[in-house]
């Protein structure tokens, strides 16, 4: 059998579907085309543009006129280096928003003087909650300072529940022994005798009751007592009562008892206190009291029928054996008398100018001021106690301000007072 292979047509292979283009979108009308000037290509004369002369530059002659530049804006040279410096000032760190950063700052000092001056401004509650909150903000050995800060302030205030709890807090966090609670009462050690003294500081009003309430606790106690009355500006009738009481118990009980320094307030309480004028009664005891241990009979003998004259009441007899060997000094009194180099401060410094303190500062080459006995110091009298140090700073005499609590001691800082003398602060 023969097979014809051309009778029958080969099969094709089916065309493949053309692309066609899509149907064209709805006609959106447009703005017309801007037809742009012809572009020429001629050269054009060098332009100078300023502000006092905007026109270009007259056509050279010779050549076709230049055709004139559309909306021609005056302009201004540009100084490149006024430009750099403008950027710089606005994007970079230099001087980002116009802020000067003091990167010397220490936030750790920013926040201890904010505490001393709340604290000298009498702002305890407000000292105590910035101090407690600071505690975590530094964990390190740095907010040590900060821990002794609260601890005197707790000590300042009674309050020996918190010193306690905060005293576990302390020896855990840093593995040392916190500082001990004290006693309220301020003594200082008499050098021959043995015995305690105690300054009264200031003027005392109701508010500083608690210096008498030490005193008293003292004359409750055995032993010798020095009562120092020459830093007592004045008090009012509420403190001379409870003085009054105080020391009338004291001579009831035969305490051993020294005044030194009462002759001011002597004086003071007689130029006061004046015939008739009923409104002073407890300051009369008072000034009764001490001139039956530090007056003369004579004055005291006066002073008794002008009580009896004013309030119709027996006045107090005169006692020899209350001022026996009062003429004789002990061996502090006669210390103090030669230009001894320590002068005692204590209580809270109000107001205070420091006058009685020039007799050390004029007769001792090395004077040490004690603040052992100071609770608090308000800026007024930290400021007057530099303006006092500067003159025999600058004259060459080393002066040393002792124990003074931590607080105090960062108020002085604060003042610069330590520029005027060097200040020995206690560890604990």
């Amino acid at each position: 059998m023969v097979f014809s292979f051309f009778k029958k047509q080969p099969q094709k292979m089916p065309e493949r579907t053309a692309a066609r283009p899509r149907a064209p979108l709805p006609e959106m009308k447009l703005n017309p085309p801007v037809e742009e000037a012809p572009v020429s290509l001629e050269p054009l004369p060098d332009l100078e543009f300023s502000v006092d002369k905007p026109a270009p530059a007259p056509a050279v002659a010779g050549s076709a006129p230049a055709k004139p530049v559309a909306a021609a804006v005056p302009q201004r040279k540009i100084d490149v280096a006024m430009a750099i410096d403008d950027f710089d000032n606005d994007f970079t760190e230099s001087s980002v928003m116009a802020i000067d950063v003091e990167h010397d700052v220490d936030p750790l000092q920013a926040d201890v003087e904010q505490v001393a001056v709340l604290f000298a401004n009498g702002q305890d509650d407000a000292a105590r909650s910035i101090l407690e909150s600071l505690l975590r903000a530094y964990p390190g050995d740095e907010g040590i300072r900060l821990w002794r800060l609260l601890f005197d302030l707790l000590q300042i205030l009674g309050d020996r529940a918190a010193f306690d709890r905060y005293g576990l807090e302390f020896a855990e966090r840093f593995e040392l022994s916190p500082p001990a609670w004290r006693a309220e009462q301020c003594l200082q050690a008499l050098p021959a005798e043995g015995g305690q003294a105690f300054a009264l500081q200031g003027v005392l009003t109701a508010d500083d009751c608690r210096q008498v309430q030490q005193l008293t606790q003292l004359l409750a106690q055995a032993g010798e007592l020095r009562l120092d009355f020459s830093r007592l500006a004045g008090c009012d009738d509420l403190v001379a009562g409870m003085l009054a009481e105080a020391l009338i118990d004291a001579r009831r009980r035969g305490k051993a008892l020294a005044l030194t320094g009462a002759d001011a307030l002597i004086k003071r309480l007689d130029e006061r206190l004046k015939v008739g004028d009923a409104a002073h009664e407890p300051s009369w005891r008072l000034l009764l009291e001490l001139l039956q241990r530090h007056g003369t009979q004579e004055h005291f003998e006066e002073r008794a029928v002008d009580y009896a004259v004013t309030f119709e009441l027996s006045p107090p007899s005169w006692e020899p054996q209350r001022v026996a060997g009062k003429n004789k000094p002990t061996k502090a009194e006669a210390e103090t008398a030669r230009g001894a180099e320590i002068h005692y401060l204590s209580g809270d410094l109000k107001s205070e100018r420091f006058e009685d303190m020039l007799p050390l500062l004029e007769g001792s080459d090395q004077p040490v001021i004690d603040f052992s006995c100071v609770r608090r110091v308000d800026f007024y009298s930290a400021g007057q106690l530099v303006n006092r140090l500067a003159p025999f700073k600058a004259a060459g005499k080393e002066i040393v301000i002792r124990s003074p609590n931590h607080l105090v001691a960062e108020l002085m800082a604060v003042v610069g007072l330590n520029k005027q003398a060097r200040i020995i602060v206690p560890k604990s």
